[in-house]
């Protein structure tokens, strides 16, 4: 009786991936073709404008050619940090991003959780569209519906009856900011939390419920460790934006009487930057925002990754 040999494995077997990858990609050519477009335009508008950070280590002059530039080295960076008003534009920027990273999820998150719970369906949906009509609306008509609710004569001051100028009062715009950030956005922001949460095994809420669980105790024990690895993920991207607080409401509804609390960093290049010609102190605080952002968020997604939690990559 003859025995069976083993067989050779071929280099191309043995490397594997390889030749796995490559067919993948044969079967997927369609799919490669149509990313083309994308991927030239990742490159054109976010890669190769990267040059221009170099102008941050010049004292750029627009009428010099590039070569005629004088470096200056870190001179820029030094600039801004000892700079009193920038670290005050920074104080407000970490303030009001941090203060948007806890409301924004406390309230999606509990929104989402209400209306997962509720069971008539019209009212549901009532609930739903109204919530998500505000995020529609530009920062530009949004800033003049909270101006007119805050201002002296508004529906506030008279449900208070008082006369507040609410916008005047610099220690108010950081709370101010928040809650018009959670009335705009907050609707948006529960549809990944929904999403999620029509992906919970509903046999989970059965045995919760035959085990005597009570509603609290199925949000607490199936509902939010269902949505977990999403709140993290959620959570990892946002940390990376802490440096983004925004541009449009800070301008909008900020003024001489609160600008020690309403100017961020965005703000900050354009004052003293872009509008006064110094491009090169604009491009030196755009690039220390970024990488800053940068290492947040690889930061955030290692810590992630040693919790043994789900993560971006």
């Amino acid at each position: 009786m003859e025995t069976a040999l083993p067989k050779t494995t071929s280099p191309k077997t043995i490397a594997g991936k390889p030749a796995g990858f490559f067919r993948k990609l044969v079967r997927q050519r369609a799919l490669i073709f149509m990313s083309f477009p994308f991927l030239i335009w990742l490159f054109i508008f976010k890669y190769l404008p990267l040059w221009g950070w170099t102008i941050a280590f010049q004292d750029f002059k627009p009428a010099k050619g590039f070569t005629d530039q004088e470096w200056i080295g870190f001179d820029q960076f030094a600039f801004l940090f000892q700079d009193e008003r920038f670290l005050q534009v920074l104080r407000n920027t970490l303030a009001m991003s941090f203060i948007n990273l806890v409301l924004g999820f406390a309230t999606a998150i509990t929104l989402a959780i209400l209306l997962n719970e509720v069971r008539h369906m019209f009212f549901k949906r009532f609930v739903q569209t109204v919530s998500y009509l505000p995020h529609f609306i530009s920062w530009v008509v949004a800033a003049s519906i909270v101006q007119t609710t805050l201002a002296p004569d508004g529906i506030v001051n008279q449900l208070l009856g008082k006369d507040i100028l609410f916008l005047g009062v610099g220690e108010y715009f950081w709370g101010l900011f928040g809650a018009a950030s959670v009335w705009k956005d907050v609707g948006w922001n529960t549809i990944v939390y929904l999403a999620a949460m029509t992906m919970i095994d509903p046999a989970q809420y059965e045995a919760a419920e035959i085990d005597g669980a009570n509603r609290f105790q199925r949000i607490w024990y199936v509902t939010l460790p269902g949505i977990k690895p999403v709140i993290i993920v959620l959570l990892i991207m946002q940390i990376g934006y802490l440096l983004e607080a925004g541009f449009e409401p800070q301008y909008l509804l900020g003024n001489g009487m609160n600008v020690d609390y309403s100017e961020v960093i965005d703000i900050f290049v354009l004052k003293y930057g872009i509008a006064q010609g110094n491009f090169s102190l604009s491009i030196a605080a755009g690039m220390f925002k970024t990488v800053v952002s940068f290492i947040l968020l690889f930061g955030a997604n290692h810590i992630a990754k040693r919790m043994g939690e789900s993560r971006l990559f």
